[in-house]
């Protein structure tokens, strides 16, 4: 059945199509594809909560909806900060924003008649399909980067019985083995973000942050493989269409200095991005060279006037720290990036502290405890706690 209220556009070569949920790239040219939904948001009569309480606003049929009760994340207002929050996506069911995309990529997948998912991933990814496809009786095939995969993560793909392919390579070198897979053997599903299905399910992100303060006027995006800075964008864009809101916030994409091609690209002011070969950082949810979602990233972030900047791993360690003992909040690492860049963009004078925003905290600590804090002394010993108590008394 075609969806009158969109179509598909291929965003390397402008083709346009019918809403198809068959289509995962453009069928001329191989480019991704965005879904442009056209159907007007109506916020007031909506009813339930999660990512599929916006169902009639996410193109596509879908008999088998596929749901771990995703979304509706807390977003918290910060301690410290007057104007800032912090959406904290890591309280979804696997831990991570991933979730939120993963609940409309497995439902489609299960409405089509697949019976194997595939995806490459850094962890969090293939944490979540594992569970998802687990959820819907499909079998995961997963290329995961050789000893690059937080223990926590892969524990979870272990868990929920994943079938998985170690690579000895990076993360960009796994995502071509599924594109290849998926060119060669039609009978498998990718579930990767050049799916532009499950961006549909990210975009929720931006609805649930509109209904709780209305419209922020930025938002601080970890980013690697780009897709969730798009869709966050794109549930803003649709806001804005139905007229909701009267701008878009500025995205802004946080990467790690050892992993930042759309960062060099924006603050460079560059005419062509530039790929990282080997990206190193501690964070390893973005710890990604070629960000296979970097032209929808880049448009997202000039349309709405945003911005890009880097961080580096010291920086990231304590964003991690500060959050956890000033906020409460515990997460890896690619989340407490976003800290780290607010206090960047508060000292470089790009955003002030009137500026109300909202910082994208995409996974749980507990998805990436491979970190231990050796400089910290963490251990009292029981003949000196009266002492200790005394000190804190200070």
């Amino acid at each position: 059945m075609i969806d009158k209220h969109g179509f598909m556009k291929c965003i390397s070569c402008n083709s346009t199509f019918d809403i198809d949920q068959n289509l995962i790239v453009c069928p001329k040219c191989g480019g991704l594809l965005e879904i442009i939904n056209e159907k007007e948001i109506d916020i007031k009569r909506l009813k339930g909560k999660g990512v599929w309480r916006y169902k009639d606003f996410i193109p596509g049929n879908y008999k088998k909806i596929v749901s771990l009760n995703e979304g509706n994340t807390p977003l918290i207002k910060s301690r410290k900060f007057e104007n800032l929050y912090f959406k904290f996506e890591g309280l979804n069911p696997t831990g991570s924003f991933k979730d939120r995309g993963m609940t409309i990529a497995i439902s489609s997948a299960a409405t089509l008649g697949y019976k194997i998912v595939v995806a490459a991933s850094t962890g969090n990814t293939a944490a979540s399909a594992s569970a998802y496809s687990a959820r819907a009786g499909l079998k995961t095939i997963l290329f995961l980067p050789k000893g690059k995969v937080a223990k926590g993560k892969l524990f979870q793909s272990i868990l929920h019985g994943a079938h998985i392919v170690e690579i000895n390579g990076n993360f960009d070198e796994a995502l071509d083995k599924v594109k290849k897979l998926f060119n060669k053997n039609k009978d498998v599903y990718p579930v990767n973000s050049f799916n532009p299905w499950r961006l549909e399910g990210q975009k929720t992100i931006a609805f649930e942050i509109f209904e709780e303060i209305g419209n922020p006027d930025f938002v601080i995006v970890p980013t690697g493989n780009a897709g969730n800075i798009y869709a966050i964008w794109k549930g803003f864009k649709e806001l804005e269409k139905s007229g909701l809101i009267e701008k878009i916030p500025k995205m802004i994409a946080v990467q790690s200095s050892g992993s930042s091609p759309i960062a060099d690209y924006i603050i460079g002011k560059k005419k062509k991005i530039e790929f990282v070969e080997n990206p190193e950082t501690i964070a390893t949810a973005i710890r990604i060279g070629k960000p296979v979602n970097y032209m929808k990233a880049i448009k997202a972030i000039e349309d709405s006037n945003g911005y890009a900047i880097k961080v580096d791993d010291k920086e990231i360690i304590e964003g991690q720290k500060e959050l956890a003992r000033e906020e409460g909040i515990g997460v890896e690492p690619a989340s407490a990036s976003t800290i780290a860049a607010y206090h960047k963009l508060l000292n470089n004078g790009y955003l002030n502290k009137y500026d109300k925003g909202v910082l994208i905290l995409t996974g749980h600590a507990l998805k990436d405890p491979n970190i231990l804090f050796e400089e910290d002394s963490y251990s009292i010993s029981s003949n000196d706690i009266e002492v200790f108590i005394n000190k804190l008394k200070i």
